[in-house]
Formats: structure tokens, sequence, C-alpha cells
């Protein structure tokens, strides 16, 4: 198999220190990049960082709009796809190669988000709002719910898994089947304050396709996650409620309500149904506090992705 990769980086250029250090473990590689091609924000200045084999090439601004490309920079089969915070160990392209000729994966990424290290209480609120929910298997690591929402593993124990979605701030693919998705089909969740979820819509098309979608363990990749020195506020976290419930009514009229048929139309429906009426329930908890905000935000984003639903 050829091993030749070209890497894509979606980018601000305000991850600073963190972004360095991705450069640096990129040249670090055992398989080296052919190339670094930044994907940068229209009207973002170019970071002072480098490593010296990194070219810039301007888009629009999004967090789908700046993967939804057709890359023609790019003439490698592969792509490895990051965002600009991610650390890569010596052999962490490699590693994912080698479970890609392993087990005759078309897509791979290393696990960097450990839902099932969850607290117990942020666990149950999940479960109740069929936003995350845990399992058991030796073989899947995270698939998609009825809700729209998605379940994980809770014990993962292996290296490999098979997965129906996955964390995106890095990935292994091949180019064309990459754009076989046609995730620029999805730039409405850029409409939303915060795109999520994002990797979802993207994996979950990779899925339907017929793509075999990979999740790698204990790989040493690691997303040092720029977004966390953005201080959490009262407005921001209105934004991210009001993104996530908007988002994932979409997604489950998009993908969730045309791929399933006979009882599961039901259960599917019932599952959505739960989302929205827990969100609001839980909003209201807030309201008899004193703390209106998350009701009207919830109620407003109910609205908007339903406004959207008739649209199409």
């Amino acid at each position: 198999m050829d091993r030749s990769y070209t890497v894509a980086i979606r980018t601000l250029g305000k991850a600073g220190e963190k972004y360095q250090q991705e450069l640096n473990s990129l040249m670090a590689q055992t398989i080296r990049p052919t190339e670094i091609i930044v994907y940068l924000a229209e009207g973002y200045p170019i970071p002072e960082e480098t490593c010296g084999l990194e070219r810039y090439v301007y888009v629009k601004k999004g967090m789908v709009a700046q993967r939804a490309l057709p890359y023609d920079e790019i003439s490698t089969e592969w792509i490895l796809f990051l965002d600009d915070d991610v650390y890569l160990p010596a052999d962490g392209v490699e590693q994912m190669f080698n479970a890609i000729e392993e087990h005759k994966a078309d897509v791979i990424a290393p696990n960097t988000f450990d839902n099932h290290k969850f607290t117990g209480l942020v666990k149950l609120t999940n479960i109740l709002l069929r936003k995350a929910v845990p399992f058991h298997s030796e073989t899947m690591a995270y698939n998609v719910l009825y809700s729209g929402g998605y379940g994980y593993n809770s014990n993962p124990i292996n290296d490999f898994y098979w997965s129906e979605t996955n964390a995106g701030p890095c990935f292994l693919c091949r180019k064309a089947d990459f754009l076989n998705i046609h995730l620029e089909d999805e730039l409405w969740l850029d409409e939303a304050p915060y795109a999520l979820p994002d990797d979802q819509v993207m994996f979950y098309k990779m899925h339907l396709s017929g793509l075999k979608v990979a999740t790698l363990f204990n790989s040493g990749i690691v997303h040092l996650d720029a977004g966390t020195a953005v201080a959490t506020t009262p407005d921001r976290n209105e934004k991210m409620l009001y993104s996530e419930v908007r988002n994932q009514i979409i997604f489950w009229y998009r993908f969730i309500k045309p791929n399933v048929h006979g009882i599961k139309k039901i259960y599917a429906a019932l599952s959505i149904f739960q989302y929205k009426n827990m969100r609001r329930l839980l909003a209201l908890k807030n309201k008899l506090c004193g703390d209106s905000r998350q009701c009207v935000t919830i109620n407003r984003a109910i609205t908007d992705a339903y406004i959207f639903v008739d649209r199409q």
C-alpha cells in the first residue's frame, strides 16, 4: 500500500504554541508527509509558527467550509486531516496506516475524546437526553443513535474498533473517498454559532456510503484543544446550547428519519421526542431557579430547526 500522504490543516491561525507542537510532531513522523497544506480562513493573518514545509491556502471561514473543499492542491492518494492543535507521536501516522492495512479499513481516527471518562452526573444527563449513551462491545467504539446522538463504548480495552462516528481533530482517509461524501452539502452546520455535530455528520456520511470507519485507541495522538483557552461565558454556553439543539434536530431529519424503516421509525420518532422534551425539562428546572435563558434558547433552536427542515 502506498503510504504517501498530504496533511490538510484547517485553522484560524490562533492556536499558537499548540500549533507549533503539531507542526513539530509532523516533521518528526516515521512516515513524513509529502506536503503540509494549511487552509486558513479568509481575513486571518498567517501564523508566525512554522516548520518550513507548510503552505497556506485561503478559504471561506467555517468548521465545515474549511474542510468541505475540493483539495485540488493535493495529489497524494491519502490525506491526513487535522485541526490546528493535535500532537502526534513519532509513529502516530505509521500506527494509523498499519491499522488500515491490517483491518482493511477505509478511514481511521484516533480516539481523542474519552467519553467513557465522563462523570456520573454528566453520563446520566446525556443518557436521559439520548445525547451520548454508553454501551458494551468488543468490536464497536461509537455508533449513531436513533435520537441523532451517539453511543460510545463504556470500557474500551482494545486498540482497534469499528465505528459509525468519531471525533474529527485527526483522521486519515483517501482523498477520493472523502470527496465522494460531498461534505459541501452540509454547510448548514456553519449557519449556527457552533458547527457541532460536524464530526458526526462527516463520519456518519462515510459510514452510510459504505466506507469502513475505524477508531484507534492508545495511539498517543492527543487533541491539545486550543479552544479550551477561551473563557467559558454565559453567552458562549447559550450559543453552544442553541447550536447543539438546532443541529441535532436537523441531523435527525436529514440522516436518521430517511434511513430507518418499519417499527424502527416509531422508535426513532420517540427518541427525538425524548431528546427535545428532556432538553425543555432541564431548562425548566433552571427557569424555576430564576434563570429563563435556557428555555428561550432551546425553544428558539427548535423553532429554527423546523423552519430549516420545512425549507428543504
